[in-house]
């Protein structure tokens, strides 16, 4: 079976091996013909990248790229890479990398043409109708990880380098026009890369699939995206070039971001503030605390876990979906603490005062509170 795909959902994709190719096709779609790349400081000197600025030039869509963003983009990153955008005269952006490339590279079209501040858009309430929408710039999203999937996302996240949270910004616009997956750009990730951006897709589908909120559809693309990650994180962890499971893996990242419309839970309130006070690495600090999270929620989620492993063939319900979590981490080089982070002396007042105010909590099924937060933060640092 060929793991090629041209999709209409969430958005227009263009998914397979070598499809990069195509991407002066995609800007064509968007209506881009001054495209700037947007990617991250480790990504733009290597080889795929280059290669995707030379497949530009030689469409005549030029080689404009920025590069200063940091693993956790923040405003001042946004403000730079709306100076370049405008400086440039660019109509559009390739939002190229992981989550960090391509929140930033999202973020830079949103705010190019608007006048307010980017915290005035919050995904609070109706916030995001403060935003003139006609100033958006078009998106073209090309992930080169496999874990985020804000290449079909209607946010980012940006963290506030003065407060140190981690803000989600939200725009229906937000949504690129046009995404490529092309599972070839992946091969190259590092095993810890590959675990960790894998492990953060496993955990948008097990949080989408633990929510109380009612949205059939993201529950059932939870369950499938679990099914991929357990089946293929383990092949491509392995073989870094097995294509099959590269490409299975891209569906899962853009599957957990789907399945999150239904909601996230107390991983990702842990692991936001985590990440923004102490630069973790997002999809790895998912993983740690998720088997603390499974402990919590268990009176709520016993039941729907118990039906899901059968399906994901994990013997002994949901009491053998938490055994294979904490083995699952232990094979991919997961640490047990955050501690083994580099994270050290941590302020858990601080921490819970992040996830207390984290729009993740609302999607977790068990009401999260300074006294169970303080207890998880304790567990899992």
């Amino acid at each position: 079976m060929s793991l090629q795909g041209n999709w209409s959902y969430p958005t227009a994709i263009k998914f397979g091996a070598g499809r990069i190719k195509e991407l002066p096709e995609a800007c064509a779609q968007a209506g881009i013909k001054r495209p700037l790349l947007v990617t991250d400081k480790g990504l733009a000197d290597l080889p795929i990248t280059r290669d995707t600025l030379d497949i530009l030039d030689a469409a005549g869509l030029g080689q404009c790229l920025f590069s200063d963003v940091d693993p956790n983009p923040n405003e001042v990153n946004l403000t730079a890479g709306v100076e370049a955008y405008k400086a440039g005269g660019h109509d559009g952006v390739i939002a190229f990398g992981g989550g960090s490339g391509l929140d930033l590279g999202k973020m830079v079209a949103f705010m190019a043409g608007q006048t307010r501040p980017v915290w005035d858009f919050e995904d609070i309430g109706d916030w995001w109708t403060r935003a003139d929408a006609d100033a958006i710039a078009p998106i073209v999203a090309v992930p080169t990880t496999a874990g985020t999937g804000s290449e079909v996302g209607r946010a980012s996240i940006i963290t506030n380098s003065q407060t140190h949270e981690k803000k989600i910004i939200f725009h229906p616009k937000v949504l690129p026009s046009v995404v490529i997956c092309d599972p070839e750009l992946t091969v190259g990730m590092p095993k810890f890369i590959t675990a960790g951006t894998g492990l953060d897709a496993f955990a948008h589908c097990v949080e989408a699939y633990s929510s109380p909120h009612y949205h059939p559809m993201s529950q059932g693309i939870a369950l499938e995206g679990m099914k991929l990650v357990i089946d293929n994180l383990p092949r491509a962890y392995a073989d870094g070039s097995d294509i099959d499971a590269r490409a299975n893996m891209m569906s899962a990242a853009a599957m957990g971001a789907t399945a999150f419309q239904k909601g996230l839970g107390a991983i990702h309130a842990l692991s936001h503030p985590i990440g923004a006070m102490y630069h973790t690495h997002h999809g790895t600090t998912n993983a740690i605390c998720m088997p603390a999270v499974l402990r919590l929620n268990a009176p709520a989620i016993k039941d729907r876990f118990d039906l899901a492993a059968g399906y994901l063939g994990i013997k002994d319900g949901f009491e053998g979906f938490q055994s294979f979590v904490q083995e699952f981490n232990d094979s991919l080089g997961i640490p047990k603490r955050i501690s083994d982070l580099g994270v050290s002396d941590p302020d858990i007042d601080s921490l819970v005062k992040g996830a207390l105010i984290d729009p993740s909590c609302a999607g977790n099924p068990i009401e999260l509170t300074k006294d169970n937060l303080t207890k998880l933060f304790h567990e899992v640092l």
